[in-house]
């Protein structure tokens, strides 16, 4: 007795086979892609204070200030910067600043400081391994 064929059977093995190489397709190029949108976006325009690092208790003083606080809130924390990152326009249209602070524990990691209009507006890590 045969057995009757499925009709989902073909477009499960479909899906399976897009689905893997898909992910070889993604192992392959966009790590080199996002290495240099990453390295691009991390370019000191102008360096401000070449010895500046940022401490742990910064750190964590720095990451209690609430979004919108004005610079000079953060200034008080932060000082002054190591660089400032080259200027690139936003989505909304703005052109926020960014400031770079190496960590004193981890110099290969940098903190990025945003800021639109004078208010602080978040902050990322950069890591430079």
């Amino acid at each position: 007795m045969e057995r009757p064929k499925k009709r989902g059977a073909g477009i499960k093995y479909m899906l399976a086979g897009g689905t893997v190489v898909a992910a070889l397709g993604l192992l392959m190029e966009p790590q080199s892609l996002f290495a240099k949108m990453t390295t691009a976006k991390t370019i000191c325009q102008e360096v401000i204070q070449p010895k500046a690092v940022l401490s742990r208790e910064q750190l964590s003083q720095l990451l209690t200030v609430p979004d919108r606080a004005p610079k000079e809130q953060l200034r008080q924390v932060t000082k002054s910067p190591y660089c400032r990152l080259a200027a690139v326009a936003a989505q909304s249209g703005t052109t926020p600043e960014q400031e770079v602070y190496p960590l004193a524990f981890d110099p290969q990691t940098w903190l990025i400081v945003s800021y639109e209009g004078g208010e602080y507006t978040g902050y990322t890590f950069r890591f430079k391994h």
